[in-house]
């Protein structure tokens, strides 16, 4: 086997809510949130601020530049975090707050982009509790995407998506849910029981059960992501556990990409023995257009990440490209925005070595000591 791997990773993808709305068919508008009781109220938000959605757009609107960038880059993967249930069934998880849902007829607002895995171990896969998890599964799987970190039991929520990029390769993808992303200790899968793939705490023993997992399925020439949702949702400070998590896999031949997700922004980068670290994508499509709590993280600018590793599964290269989210579509993002989410990564990288620099096409390329 030879040759290179390229994956496209994103954080999350929160397709319910507003997005929702403006979809072909969108879901029972009705929410169960302290402030707002109706989906419709996200869209009147973001229109107050950049003028009228024209719903209800097609399945590919949500994208907008981002597939085009995807069509130019050609990764032989797509990996993102799907944080929205899929189902027009189901109650609200009791006593929750936030719930999150896509009606599953606008499920090609998914496959537009081509996605080849959809990670659910997150706080919002089972906010329409299990008949909503089981619509979702069961919708992806007829759509064609692979999922990671949830499932009809413990089994199923720890067996990784496989995803074959050609060349006899494969990219195998791991997915987890910490307890400090939101995700309630009752939603863990059990041995009879659906839910997510949990743990309580990242740390170098926690990391142990999927080192054994990848040693009973890995084959040679396979690529390994593993997938993990962690932290809250605002802060740029790595926690000790992530980065001792993070470390423990790849020492141990476990992981050649660590994905981690739950903050609403981006968060630094590491390059540990050649392997990259991603403690915090951000937010890739959300509806909080118009929402302008955290201004200061600038969760309004969502990050495509772009991963190159070569035969031997070592980073060759790291691309990041910045989007502003407006009309809840994605266009790519000027010069004085990405020059902020250069210096960003900067200055959250140098801890761990890292800078980024703005390349000719206005992408980021991520250097690293």
């Amino acid at each position: 086997m030879s040759g290179t791997v390229s994956l496209f990773l994103a954080g999350d993808v929160m397709t319910g809510r507003g997005i929702d709305q403006v979809l072909p068919t969108p879901s029972e508008p009705t929410l169960y949130e302290p402030y707002v009781r109706d989906a419709r109220v996200y869209v009147e938000l973001a229109e107050r601020v950049n003028g009228p959605i024209p719903a209800p757009v097609p399945f590919d609107y949500a994208w907008g530049d981002a597939l085009a960038e995807l069509d130019n880059a050609r990764p032989q993967a797509r990996i993102v975090n799907l944080e929205t249930s899929i189902t027009a069934h189901g109650e609200p998880w009791p006593h929750k707050g936030i719930h999150y849902r896509m009606h599953p007829a606008n499920v090609a607002c998914l496959t537009a982009a081509r996605l080849d895995c959809c990670v659910l171990a997150n706080n919002h896969v089972l906010d329409w509790g299990y008949a909503g998890l089981e619509e979702t599964l069961r919708t992806l799987e007829t759509a064609g995407v692979a999922t990671a970190g949830a499932g009809a039991d413990a089994d199923a929520a720890a067996a990784p998506a496989v995803i074959g990029p050609g060349d006899g390769r494969r990219v195998l993808v791991i997915a987890l849910a910490e307890a400090s992303s939101g995700v309630p200790a009752a939603w863990a899968a059990g041995p009879r029981r659906p839910g997510v793939s949990f743990v309580p705490a990242l740390s170098a023993a926690a990391a142990e059960p999927i080192v054994a997992r990848v040693e009973r399925q890995r084959r040679p020439g396979d690529v390994v992501v593993v997938s993990v949702h962690c932290g809250g949702n605002w802060g740029y400070a790595v926690e000790r556990g992530a980065r001792e998590f993070a470390h423990a896999l790849i020492d141990a031949g476990a992981a050649d990409v660590v994905h981690g997700h739950s903050s609403h922004h981006a968060k630094a980068i590491e390059v540990y023995r050649r392997r990259p670290i991603l403690y915090g994508c951000g937010d890739f499509l959300n509806d909080y257009e118009g929402i302008t709590a955290h201004v200061g993280y600038r969760a309004d600018l969502p990050l495509m990440y772009l991963v190159t590793l070569d035969a031997g599964g070592e980073l060759e290269r790291l691309e990041v490209v910045p989007f502003v989210l407006e009309r809840f579509s994605l266009r790519r993002a000027p010069r004085a925005d990405t020059s902020w989410v250069r210096d960003m990564l900067t200055r959250e990288g140098a801890a761990f070595g890292t800078r980024a620099e703005i390349a000719i096409d206005g992408r980021l390329l991520v250097r690293w000591d």
